[in-house]
């Protein structure tokens, strides 16, 4: 495994840290019954996806 021949500095340092952060998760409500769910996944509740019936709700 290669290793840095000499450390970054305190600048260099942050500037590579910079883009390293946490995203909110995306949360949005369902078209068809409204219960909050992840984006672009399956609805838990209803178990639609795009308004279209995918697979049976989870119970």
């Amino acid at each position: 495994m290669p290793v840095p021949r000499r450390r970054h500095c305190r600048s260099r340092q942050g500037k590579d840290r910079a883009h390293k952060k946490l995203t909110q998760i995306q949360v949005v409500p369902c078209e068809s019954c409204g219960a909050p769910k992840l984006r672009h996944r399956v609805c838990m509740v209803c178990g639609t996806y795009k308004k279209a019936k995918v697979t049976t709700p989870a119970s």
